[in-house]
Formats: C-alpha cells, sequence, structure tokens
C-alpha cells in the first residue's frame, strides 16, 4: 500500500508516530497526537491483526511537547501570527446563536411532550422549524458548532441527543449538497429518530448504570416503533425509513433488519454517524462525555465498515479532525479553543488562543498550518476552563 510496514511485536506503549499509523488502506488507528497505548496493543493482539502502516517514524512521547513548543517559539512565533482577531460582532453572534439553540431545544422539547401526552406531532410546524435552524446553522456554522458541546440541556436525555443529532446532521447533508427541501425532511427526520423510545419505559432510556443483556434487546425495538408512530402520522416514507433504519450499518451488522450499504436510506446513514458521534462524546445518564477528538478518532476508525465513507468525510471536514468547539494544547505551549474549520486541510483547523491578546485588546485567533503553530494534542474542557477562569480575573479585578 506504499507505506512502511510496522510489526505488531514492534509496537511501545508510550510511542508516538510522526505521521498517521493506519490498519490498512482505510482506517486511521492513530494521528501523529495520539500515543501507542499498552490497551491498543492488547486489541490489536485481540485482533489478530500483526503489521500496521504509516509513512512516519517512531517519537519517544516525552520527547515531543519541548522539543516541538522550543521550535515554535524559536521561529519566532510566540505570539502565534494572528490571522484574525475575535470582535464584539463576534461575540454577539456567539450569543445569538446559543439563543437560538436554548429555543430550539425547548420546542423539540414540547415535540416530545405533546406526543407522550396527546399523541399529537404536526409535520407542518415541525419543518418550518427546522427551516428556520437549517438557516441558521448554513449561515453560522462555525458559531453552532462551537456551542454544541457546551450547549444547554434538559432532564430528558433523549432531547438533547435528538437536537445535537439533527444538528450534526443538518451540518452533514449541506456538505454533500442535499438541496433545501431534503436538508428540511433530514433535519425532521434527526428530531424524531428516537421517538419511538417514548414508547418503552423511561427506566431503559433514562438508566443510570450499563443496562443488561435483556434491557438492550428491548431498546432494539424503538426504531420499529418510531417507522410505526411516523407511518401512523403520515409523515412522508422517507423520513419514516430514517426513523427505521437510523440503527443500521453499511456491513449488515445493524437493526432491526441488517440491510447492507446503498440499501440504507441516505438520511438514515448520514443520521448513524451524526447519532454515533453524538452518543461517544456527550454525557449520558450513565457515562461522561468524551472529548470530541476522542469521538472523531472513534468515528474515524470505521471499524467493520459500519459507516458510509462519504458520510465520514463529510464529518471531518464539517468539524475538522479535533471538532470545533473542542480544546487543544498549541506548540507554543498556549492553550486554545478550535473554533473554525479549515476545508483545504482538516487537521489544521482555525484556533482561539486562550489568554491572548493582539496589541488592540483583542482576542487572538490563528490559522494553525504544518510550518507554524499546530496542535499538540487535545486537552480536556475542565483544564481549559480553568484558564479562561484565570483570564476573566485578571481582566474583571475585585475593586477594593
Amino acid at each position: 500500500m506504499g507505506m512502511n510496514s510496522i510489526p505488531f511485536r514492534d509496537l511501545v506503549p508510550d510511542t508516538y508516530y510522526s505521521e498517521p499509523v493506519f490498519l490498512d488502506e482505510a482506517y486511521i488507528l492513530l494521528s501523529p497526537e495520539t500515543p501507542v497505548t499498552a490497551g491498543l496493543i492488547n486489541r490489536l493482539a485481540e485482533w489478530e491483526i500483526r503489521e500496521v502502516f504509516t509513512d512516519g517514524a517512531p517519537i519517544n512521547g516525552d520527547d515531543v511537547p519541548a522539543a516541538e513548543a522550543e521550535e515554535a517559539e524559536d521561529s519566532g512565533d510566540a505570539e502565534n501570527r494572528p490571522v484574525t482577531s475575535q470582535t464584539a460582532a463576534d461575540k454577539e453572534n456567539l450569543d445569538k446563536v446559543n439563543v437560538f439553540y436554548v429555543q430550539f431545544l425547548e420546542y423539540v422539547d414540547s415535540v416530545y411532550t405533546r406526543y407522550v401526552t396527546k399523541g399529537e406531532i404536526s409535520l407542518k410546524e415541525l419543518s418550518d422549524k427546522v427551516k428556520t435552524l437549517c438557516d441558521v446553522i448554513l449561515e453560522n456554522k462555525r458559531y453552532v458548532l462551537r456551542i454544541l458541546g457546551s450547549a444547554a440541556t434538559t432532564s430528558n436525555y433523549l432531547v438533547n441527543h435528538s437536537v445535537r443529532s439533527t444538528v450534526l446532521a443538518i451540518v452533514l447533508g449541506g456538505h454533500v449538497r442535499l438541496p433545501p427541501h431534503r436538508l428540511i425532511e433530514l433535519g425532521v427526520a434527526s428530531v424524531l429518530h428516537e421517538i419511538g423510545m417514548v414508547r418503552l419505559p423511561p427506566q431503559l432510556y433514562m438508566a443510570h448504570r450499563k443496562l443488561s443483556d435483556q434491557e438492550r434487546k428491548s431498546i432494539t425495538a424503538h426504531p420499529i416503533l418510531g417507522y410505526n408512530i411516523l407511518k401512523e402520522k403520515q409523515f412522508p416514507l422517507a423520513i419514516c425509513l430514517a426513523a427505521l433504519e437510523h440503527h443500521e450499518r453499511m456491513n449488515g451488522t445493524g437493526y432491526p433488519r441488517g440491510l447492507t450499504g446503498d440499501k440504507i436510506s441516505l438520511y438514515a446513514r448520514i443520521i448513524a454517524v451524526a447519532c454515533s458521534y453524538d452518543a461517544v462524546t456527550a454525557s449520558r445518564p450513565y457515562k461522561e462525555a468524551r472529548e470530541g477528538y476522542a469521538g472523531m478518532v472513534d468515528i474515524l476508525k470505521n471499524e467493520g465498515k459500519q459507516y458510509d465513507d462519504l458520510v465520514i468525510k463529510s464529518l471531518v471536514y464539517s468539524l475538522s479532525v479535533y471538532p470545533v468547539g473542542s480544546f487543544v494544547l498549541l506548540t507554543n505551549s498556549k492553550l486554545g479553543q478550535v473554533v473554525d474549520v479549515n476545508p483545504d486541510n482538516p487537521r489544521y483547523p482555525v484556533v482561539l488562543v486562550l489568554g491572548s491578546k493582539t496589541p488592540d485588546g483583542k482576542e487572538t485567533i490563528i490559522q494553525t498550518s504544518e510550518s507554524g503553530v499546530r496542535i499538540l494534542k487535545p486537552v480536556r474542557r475542565e483544564e481549559a476552563e480553568k484558564v479562561m477562569a484565570k483570564d476573566d480575573d485578571k481582566d474583571n479585578p475585585a475593586e477594593i
């Protein structure tokens, strides 16, 4: 396949590679910012993988941060060479999008509540609301994605998950150039893709623990229940099928019908990726959220070819390898937050540098690049928020 082969036995824990490591031509195993771990080596042994492939060379993990940070400082990049700065208009737009997101979340909560209490769902009303959502996302995508990970939530997990999945699905649908009427239809399908869950006991989908095998089997009925609900309400077939098929997988391992490839509807293939990405990056009643980068790596691996390659590519190019909103450590030792994608290369997104100001007092935003400042590794939200809190204290000293 053109890359260097590394025998399984030569992999060493805590080693980084200077270029991505692949299982084969399609599966990304590790990015340069992710070390080999003992757990990964054990999994490769279980899978009976005898070799991996890369164009890179091994680097000892202890040497990476210091060396790259020094290189960035020495090259004159200490001030990050800002390509732009965050203006008052940016903050105003971010606040407006946040308000809209909260309103849409409350609306979807009312949609689910109305169905549970009165058995009512209005296709026209929901389509109008989703049309507005599509307009907001297409005009303000970078703001929407930036707040997605830290946006407001309701006490209803289904509503939170449905709204986040809908935002992601519309972003992906826009990337694959769905026409406006189909984008709205996709959004409606995404809002309602879990509607069948409300026919199950709440303790199944709101459980503060992992489900038993029998309970998981019960959960697998929800796509059929959702299909029946939407069909009964005379929703378009494309929307009904999206609810029915969003747990189908390209390799036939999904449910309820074990469909493969193009036999799965396009809406369902898009929602499957959006839904799965949200599932690994959002908090659930029984587990903590993972960082966006970890979720992206999981999806990128596409183990067993579960997902549509075109939709996965759209996810990477829409969110970047380091998803918009995620926090990162830069090679100049500063912390940053990814605020926009680089359409030419998803590995080098636009980053807001935390605690850094331009000469005119505005926040610094840089375009990371291979030759300049770049991302060294993802960091946890809590770590970044501590830095932001310190900056707020500096900007707003207590009155004496």
